[in-house]
């Protein structure tokens, strides 16, 4: 006999997945098993919808071990603020590994992907970023800017955060929130006043033109931004000057930073490089040296969905959350 499919919204979600250490332990153990275990995970599918500045991104991965895996669909609509709509929503499908059976549906709008790349970002600030890290530049203001703050104030005791953005209104704004949770914050006035003395930098914009020209001896930088082929943060040559490290090299090859750095003759299309993952398993090596600029490719991979949504219904059956339906 079928099992009831659990439906959980997105407040359902909220109280059951914050984005606190256990998210990013979940996260990191994902990266862990993507270079160690016999992960099984797709190229993204991808819809582009160019007239309404609209895309779709639909990951999955199946992870040995984990009883089930999530199909995640992702629109980013990046015209919906000026019609008063979030840029991004979404939803997860839950199905059996064993059997293939609809287990849940989780309706976040896009809550868990925000929780589960915010983490990423915590991660590689916790495997890349010098442990005395003090002062972050966020180049961005939107919701992702915010929760990488956040979850960077889980891993590094960090004492400044400097907010970037090109509408300065919107940097002023994201500062205060950022204050009113306990984080020092201020807006600057360009990139450059964000980023010079800064030990992490996070890039969270959805900019087709590179906004990072410049990198200093000993910062980390997490390009959070480009998931897509004609996304652009990074300047290509910054990447040559740094420790490169991709959460999933196939992808970052085609739609990533990399890819950009490739096109322009600045990386060897053959050159090899470590992904996250396998620093976090000791199998290659991350930061060498205290003034070594480090920089994590991140895209965003199926294997991150995968695990807050196992781990998201984990928790709810644990408290018998959300609505059970039969199908």
């Amino acid at each position: 006999m079928k099992d009831p499919v659990v439906l959980l919204t997105e407040a359902d979600l909220r109280a059951l997945v914050p984005l606190d250490l256990a998210a990013i332990d979940c996260v990191e153990n994902a990266f862990r098993a993507l270079a160690t275990e016999p992960v099984v995970m797709p190229p993204i599918l991808r819809l582009d919808i160019p007239e309404h500045r609209g895309e779709v991104d639909v990951k999955t991965a199946y992870v040995p071990g984990i009883d089930h895996f999530a199909i995640k669909i992702s629109p980013g609509f990046f015209g919906n603020p000026a019609l008063g709509l979030p840029s991004t929503s979404g939803l997860m499908v839950v199905l059996s590994a064993k059997t293939g059976l609809l287990q849940s549906l989780l309706l976040d709008n896009g809550y868990l992907t925000d929780v589960r790349t915010a983490a990423a970002g915590a991660v590689a600030a916790r495997h890349l970023s010098r442990t005395d890290s003090r002062t972050a530049a966020i180049l961005g203001a939107g919701m992702q800017a915010e929760l990488q703050a956040v979850a960077l104030s889980l891993v590094r005791p960090l004492l400044d955060y400097r907010i970037w953005a090109r509408d300065p209104a919107k940097a002023k704004a994201l500062c205060a929130r950022l204050v009113a949770k306990g984080l020092a914050a201020s807006p600057a006035s360009s990139v450059a006043q964000a980023t010079d003395g800064a030990d992490i930098v996070v890039t969270t914009t959805p900019s087709e033109q590179p906004i990072l020209h410049l990198a200093h001896p000993g910062q980390h930088i997490t390009a959070m931004g480009s998931d897509a082929e004609h996304k652009n943060e990074i300047a290509p040559a910054l990447l040559a000057q740094a420790r490169y490290i991709a959460d999933r090299l196939s992808q970052t090859r085609v739609l990533g930073e990399l890819h950009h750095a490739m096109a322009a003759g600045v990386i060897p299309a053959d050159r090899a490089f470590p992904e996250l993952g396998q620093v976090i398993a000791g199998l290659a090596q991350g930061r060498i040296a205290p003034d070594q600029i480090t920089l994590a490719d991140l895209t965003g991979t199926g294997i991150q969905d995968t695990a807050i949504a196992a781990l998201a219904l984990t928790r709810a059956r644990a408290l018998g959350a959300g609505q059970s339906i039969t199908v």
